[in-house]
């Protein structure tokens, strides 16, 4: 067993590394560039949604199980659009707030990768041991977490697969990281 207080500096080692590999995947490989695409009429829309409050929204909705069974809500849903969506807060885009969360994410994904992979490693462990066991657990975390988005929010399985990809990619590096810098025996 290897304490996580051991496990600091790869723990965030690896989350930069994340970061890193996240950044090029998105600035430079730019394969996630057409996830979304423009509503038709988007400018109609946008005015017709003036006042919707940040949130997240089905569409079209019922009210009860009773009501989402009844031939009113029936009739909505074949008639359509079907969907979700989540309002943000209106104003420009605040990147420097949205890159601090998803680093604070990867510290915590790699701490409980550190936890869960000292729990089952020693110090001295071999590099391939420590690699499988925390790219298994860095997966985990950042591997999955979009699927539930295609299961009930209706996403798209390819942006999830690419999403899903993108995870394998950070717990390559994670593995890689605590492979590289797991603790000597003393």
């Amino acid at each position: 067993m290897t304490a996580v207080a051991d496990l600091w500096l790869p723990i965030l080692v690896a989350a930069v590394a994340v970061f890193v590999v996240s950044s090029l995947i998105h600035m430079a490989l730019q394969y996630h560039k057409h996830d979304y695409v423009k509503l038709p009429g988007e400018d109609k829309i946008l005015e017709a949604m003036r006042g919707v409050q940040p949130g997240s929204y089905r569409f079209p909705c019922a009210d009860t199980m009773k009501e989402m069974c009844g031939p009113e809500m029936t009739a909505k849903m074949v008639r359509g659009p079907v969907g979700s969506m989540t309002v943000i807060p209106s104003g420009p885009m605040r990147m420097g707030k949205a890159l601090g969360q998803w680093f604070v994410l990867c510290v915590v994904i790699c701490f409980f990768t550190g936890y869960i992979s000292g729990l089952s490693l020693a110090h001295g462990a071999q590099f391939m041991a420590v690699f499988r066991v925390a790219t298994t657990v860095a997966l985990l975390g950042f591997g999955f977490s979009s699927v539930t988005d295609s299961i009930w929010k209706g996403l798209s399985w390819g942006v999830t697969a690419k999403f899903v990809l993108d995870g394998i990619l950070y717990a390559l590096a994670t593995g890689a990281v605590f492979a590289w810098l797991w603790p000597k025996l003393m």
